[in-house]
């Protein structure tokens, strides 16, 4: 059994075919087929069946797919950990979802420029997908909602910021000046976000899922920089965190509506794999996000900079920060 054969079979589960797994591994599907074949023959179980257009995996397949993950993770762990520990370059696999990944480009900069030797990756992904991905280490840390607290055995969750997120217009909507008005009552307004999926776990996802709404006009955006510009032309309401606003509502670009509930609170964490798991600069990364220098950093950011040192470049604007609020 080698690690090869284990990648092809993980893929095969996970892509649900022998032709995707070969895409992505950019090799034939007969290299493949052969790998799969190979734990076959040593384990002496199917593995996985034809079902469909897809697959099925067996009860023995199902374990090989999740003990893989595992060992795969740990050879990736291990690959990355000798050149940490002899001081060369470290790059850290960072997870967050499209909007924290819009707003972090300052605390990844000043923690690289405190940190020499750091790479920094980042993928965004919602928000479900977290405890998955450290679980299967092909994410160091994830920066956004809690994994879940039945993963809490097995990861480290620290908060690192406070938001509070309001819903704003432009000073001639229809809404504006309004009091007390119900979420229900939102339905039938044209609803503006940032990057086209809507995560229900974090943001105007999370509202509309816990308002029970579903709207039917709701205008995408590249970025959340984006939609806010367009609240301020008119083209419809937003959820949006507060300090994201500020010069617009300063100015009066744009006005809160007072929408019963709001503003909200949401808690953004920081995790990692626990029980001594987690790359240790991973660690120290989920440690320099709750400091004050990580707050200052993002208190200095504003709306459409972005971060030289992340890969792919992430848009930033300001929050509070958890620690800021203890220390006060």
């Amino acid at each position: 059994m080698t690690l090869a054969q284990l990648k092809s079979f993980v893929l095969v589960a996970r892509l649900g075919s022998v032709k995707a797994a070969a895409a992505e591994l950019e090799v034939t599907e007969p290299a493949v087929s052969v790998a799969v074949t190979a734990l076959r023959r040593e384990l002496g179980d199917e593995l996985f069946v034809r079902s469909g257009r897809g697959i099925a995996l067996t009860p023995g397949g199902r374990r090989l797919a999740a003990l893989a993950g595992e060992i795969l993770g740990l050879a990736e762990q291990a690959r990355r950990s000798v050149p940490d520990a002899v001081g060369q370059q470290r790059r850290i696999e960072v997870a967050a979802t499209n909007l924290v990944a819009e707003h972090i480009g300052p605390l990844v900069d000043a923690f690289t420029e405190r940190t020499p030797g750091i790479d920094i990756a980042l993928d965004t992904v919602p928000g479900s997908a977290f405890a998955e991905l450290l679980e299967h280490r092909r994410a160091d840390i994830t920066l956004g909602p809690h994994p879940g607290l039945e993963r809490a055995a097995t990861i480290a969750s620290v908060p690192f910021l406070r938001c509070r997120r309001l819903i704003v217009a432009a000073p001639g909507h229809p809404l504006a000046g309004q009091r007390d008005i119900l979420p229900a009552a939102l339905g039938r307004e044209r609803w503006l976000v940032g990057p086209p999926d809507i995560d229900p776990t974090v943001g105007v996802g999370l509202f509309f899922e816990r308002s029970q709404l579903a709207p039917d006009d709701i205008g995408s955006y590249t970025s959340h920089a984006a939609a806010i510009a367009a609240a301020g032309a008119g083209d419809g309401i937003l959820l949006t965190l507060s300090h994201s606003v500020l010069a617009e509502l300063r100015r009066r670009t744009l006005v809160a509506l007072d929408v019963r509930g709001t503003p909200v609170t949401e808690l953004w964490q920081a995790s990692t794999l626990g029980l001594d798991r987690a790359l240790p600069a991973a660690l120290s990364l989920q440690r320099f996000a709750t400091t004050p220098e990580a707050t200052q950093a993002m208190s200095a950011g504003r709306v459409g900079t972005t971060s030289a040192r992340a890969r792919p470049s992430v848009h930033v604007t300001l929050w509070r920060s958890v620690a800021a609020e203890i220390d006060a």
